[in-house]
């Protein structure tokens, strides 16, 4: 392999590249996983600084597309993930505060309406 695609290759692979992993606090390093990439169930590659994979569910979505294919922890690497980046996460896990107490609504929904009714069975519509 020549230098400079050696080194291109080192640089993929270096957990302190990715731009979407955060500086979490020790508490939250303990149990989390490996910071190096995997192979997930579907021979996709998670945590590579790759985020666009030609194989990957998402890059060939299409109407026949069941989303529950992308669902699942084998599609989030345990430090590497964009989602870590929103200001509710880098709150937790970079400076350990506490997650905001209440419902979890949608901006217009309170997505827990009627949760509360014991005469509300999970089968009733």
């Amino acid at each position: 392999m020549p230098a400079d695609n050696h080194e291109s290759k080192k640089h993929v692979d270096d957990p302190s590249l990715d731009p979407y992993e955060i500086e979490f606090l020790p508490q939250f390093q303990d149990g989390r996983g490996s910071r190096e990439p995997f192979v997930n169930q579907y021979g996709i590659v998670i945590g590579d600084h790759q985020y666009e994979s030609p194989d990957s569910p998402l890059s060939q979505w299409s109407e026949d597309t069941d989303p529950a294919i992308m669902a699942g922890d084998e599609w989030v690497h345990p430090f590497k993930d964009i989602g870590f980046l929103t200001a509710e996460n880098r709150d937790i896990f970079e400076k350990g505060l506490p997650p905001k107490e209440g419902l979890f609504a949608h901006p217009d929904k309170n997505a827990a309406y009627g949760l509360d009714d014991p005469s509300r069975s999970p089968d009733s519509t």
